[in-house]
């Protein structure tokens, strides 16, 4: 017991000793004159080393499996392929089973198997196979730089027509939308049923995983893709990696917001109060107030007839104003005085230039005739008389 107190550390002086190696400022092994944005970047081309039989060489204790359904229509296709899904699953020491009786697919691991981490890729594998997508494309995941992420979007939109044109819209005419999408992610995607699958590195999932969901929430397409245009612009340059792009970033807004219509009646609630309203006035209560309720008989009918009276007065009143309305002058507008126009002295009469005028018109035979003219003409009326 004392050669183990002396020889080793006690729990306390452990921590201690702990505390003092862990690395300071003065005791790094890289020097203090590199900047940390440079040591936080990943450089280019730098890739993780594959986990090899070396880093595992005990293999797994237990045996792990994973099993998926697959729809009828996919049954032709899988009976064709599985040799080839065998073949790339046991280059992992990783079974596969295909049962058709039951439609699915079962993977699982062996003695030899040394990756804990192919099962999961194993099994991401099969479920993109039952999602239509093809080996080819399916295979991929097995790589290490390579994830996959299966979105389901059935339960995102109710109505079923609206589904299907918001579905159409991330697919696009001839599909041109999905495959702008897939040049600027750099991942595959496959839209079947109720689900969207992706294949490619983790930063172009995220953006494929946005695109889709905003996609289902009326959003279109067209503008993701235009501000991921932008982003991949932006990360060109190097001294803007460890700035904002906000500023760079378009902003859509919402031009057709459904507004709920308002009722044309409005009905104004009341303040709540826990006390009852106030109880109506019966009949007996009015005529108390008013003295008719002592009142005889006769005194109440002659008051009546006095009510009915008043009213016809008024009826008639009112029917002989109307009546009278129609022998009622309308009121005349009043006639503004003209002042008569003065002469004006600016034009003034020539009689000389008058004169010559009638000269003119009597030497033209224009105008009467002449005192020889009419002698002339009394003369042959006579002979005319004779001669008949």
């Amino acid at each position: 017991m004392a050669s183990s107190k002396l020889n080793g550390p006690t729990v306390g002086s452990g921590k201690s000793e702990l505390r003092s190696a862990k690395p300071t400022s003065e005791n790094r092994d890289f020097p203090s004159s590199v900047d940390e944005s440079e040591l936080l970047t990943v450089p280019d081309g730098w890739k993780e080393p594959a986990f090899s039989k070396e880093d595992n060489p005990r293999g797994l204790l237990e045996e792990s499996s994973f099993a998926t359904l697959f729809p009828k229509y996919r049954e032709a296709y899988l009976k064709e392929c599985w040799p080839l899904v065998q073949k790339a699953l046991n280059e992992h020491h990783v079974n596969a089973t295909l049962d058709l009786i039951e439609g699915s697919m079962t993977v699982c691991t062996t003695k030899k198997t040394f990756d804990p981490y192919i099962i999961i890729r194993a099994r991401d594998l099969i479920k993109l196979l039952a999602r239509s997508v093809s080996f080819e494309q399916a295979v991929r995941i097995l790589q290490d730089d390579v994830a996959c992420d299966i979105i389901k979007i059935g339960s995102l939109v109710r109505n079923k027509e609206r589904f299907v044109k918001r579905r159409q819209r991330l697919i696009g005419p001839k599909g041109s939308t999905l495959k702008a999408l897939e040049l600027l992610t750099n991942c595959y995607i496959m839209v079947q049923g109720n689900t969207v699958s992706a294949i490619g590195p983790f930063s172009g999932l995220k953006e494929v995983r946005k695109v889709v969901l905003d996609t289902m929430k009326n959003i279109h397409p067209i503008y993701n893709i235009k501000t991921l245009m932008i982003k991949r612009e932006l990360a060109k340059d190097s001294e803007l990696r460890s700035q904002s792009w906000e500023r760079f970033l378009p902003q859509f807004k919402h031009k057709n917001v459904n507004k709920r219509k308002e009722p044309k009646k409005k009905t104004v609630k009341k303040e709540y109060t826990p006390f009852p309203p106030p109880q109506p006035e019966s009949q007996v209560d009015k005529e108390l107030a008013s003295g008719e309720y002592f009142l005889k008989a006769s005194q109440k009918k002659r008051q009546k007839m006095e009510a009915i009276k008043a009213k016809q007065a008024e009826a008639l009143s009112k029917r002989q104003e109307e009546r009278n309305k129609a022998f009622i002058p309308p009121k005349e507008k009043p006639v503004h005085l003209k002042k008569p126009k003065e002469a004006s002295t600016e034009t003034k009469i020539d009689v000389a230039a008058l004169k010559e005028k009638v000269k003119k018109a009597k030497n033209k035979k224009l105008g009467a005739l002449t005192a020889e003219e009419v002698k002339l003409k009394m003369e042959a009326d006579e002979k005319k008389k004779k001669k008949k």
